[in-house]
């Protein structure tokens, strides 16, 4: 087929999209793909008539209206429904058009933060290594994605990584899972001091790491001593729910489930579940009192923030969240995928671990199970699997790079949260088929 759009990758081939049932995607020759890896943003299907049914309503009204001089309706609806589910002292919503604008919104936020209050000296962001926080040159700065940070290096704001928090390659047999936890938790701390505490100004990560460590979550005390270092050293916590928030996890909030709150939160996928593209960054009162109290405007903004038509479509997704007790229902059927990937590939040879929590699980790949040992890079087993998982009709998230950005591949899964047994039985089968065709013999 001739066309005239830039592909993410211009040696694909790729199916066209013209419709979606629940769980599934319909291509153009009827082609029915159990979706389980469009980036954990479909949480609730492709056809839910309650958020189709808002944005037709809303598109009558009024489509669109700059921030700049009026607010919104809808805006101001999702801001308080969020707000009453929010952990901590979380108090203002920020809304942008995606993922990375949250992050970078965020790090923007920090930094006049610390203006508005009188320390200028503060402008340094700690986050970790084989971590994503998105694709504009801040967010880029901030991950520690090796793989898509490498060619644009030279134009990256220079920040610093501390270990992630990955039991499965990186803790020592004999160390307790907590100790671990503590171990890798304090490299914040002595960071912190090498850097002059007095300069840094925040440490973004993500409470459970999306695609490039495959939903590896923290163990148990990671967070709150990491939530305790931030508070000793008066430097801001931001967690990066983008990928892992809105219910993904089993919680509407990530980082409820390990018992900390931050200063500012990013989140977006799921926050419009595929219905519009949207995000948000949101803040403490503390935060925001500053601003307000201080230069009374944050130096930032995108012309399409608080879009009246994609905030029309969060609210009718959250309520939907929220209403149906879906991120409990995550949780549930979380288990029953985590059972049946156990049972599929619990023994297999080149399984070396099966992660995650609720509806974000990853099965990470070994050449050898007991030294877990990755595969070559040159047998390019991430891009097998997904190119197999297609043909089976089954559209999952392989990545490679699991360990380093060059080493290490997993697959990673994120259904929507209506998913039923009958299709994580599908789901399981197609992808046991994905991975036997594609394994290096």
């Amino acid at each position: 087929m001739s066309s005239h759009v830039f592909p993410r990758h211009t040696k694909s081939e790729l199916p066209v999209a013209v419709g979606g049932d629940g769980c599934y995607l319909i291509d153009a020759q009827g082609q029915r793909y159990l979706d389980c890896g469009d980036a954990a943003v479909s949480c609730l299907g492709h056809s839910n008539p309650a958020v189709i049914k808002a944005v037709q309503d809303q598109v009558e009204q009024i489509a669109f209206a700059h921030t700049g001089f009026m607010t919104s309706e809808p805006a101001e609806a999702l801001a308080d429904l969020l707000i009453e589910h929010a952990p901590g002292d979380l108090d203002r919503v920020y809304f942008v058009s995606g993922g990375s604008e949250a992050t970078e919104a965020a790090m923007k936020l920090a930094r006049q933060y610390f203006l508005e209050i009188g320390q200028p000296e503060r402008r340094r962001v700690i986050a970790r290594r084989q971590s994503y926080h998105g694709n504009t040159l801040g967010a880029l700065s901030a991950g520690g994605n090796e793989w898509r940070r490498a060619q644009f290096a030279p134009m990256l704001i220079e920040m610093t990584h501390i270990a992630p928090c990955y039991e499965y390659a990186e803790k020592p047999d004999g160390e307790s899972s907590y100790d671990y936890g503590q171990r890798v938790a304090n490299e914040l701390e002595a960071e912190i001091l090498r850097l002059g505490p007095e300069t840094v100004m925040a440490f973004m990560a993500e409470p459970v790491v999306g695609a490039t460590l495959g939903a590896v979550p923290a163990v148990e005390g990671y967070y709150k001593r990491i939530r305790e270092i931030c508070d000793q050293y008066g430097v801001l916590l931001i967690l990066d729910e983008v990928m892992c928030g809105m219910g993904r996890t089993g919680h509407l909030f990530a980082c409820d489930h390990d018992g900390v709150a931050p200063d500012i939160l990013c989140i977006a996928k799921g926050l419009g579940a595929g219905y519009q593209p949207i995000g948000a960054m949101m803040c403490t009162g503390k935060i925001y009192d500053a601003i307000r109290d201080g230069s009374g405007f944050f130096q930032h903004g995108h012309t399409y923030i608080g879009h009246p038509v994609a905030t029309a479509a969060a609210l009718a997704v959250v309520t939907e969240l929220t209403s149906r007790e879906l991120p409990a229902r995550a949780g549930v059927m979380g288990g029953s995928l985590q059972t049946a990937l156990q049972a599929e590939f619990g023994q297999h040879p080149s399984v070396g671990d099966i992660r995650g929590r609720g509806l974000f699980r990853a099965v990470e790949l070994v050449s050898d199970r007991e030294t877990k040992t990755p595969f070559d890079p040159a047998h390019g087993v991430a891009g097998k699997i997904k190119k197999a998982a297609l043909a089976e009709g089954l559209i999952c998230y392989p990545m490679s790079g699991t360990r380093d950005g060059r080493l290490g591949d997993h697959v990673l899964l994120a259904p929507p949260f209506i998913i039923e047994d009958a299709q994580i039985d599908e789901l399981v089968g197609k992808l046991s088929r994905a991975i036997a065709a594609s394994i290096p013999a």
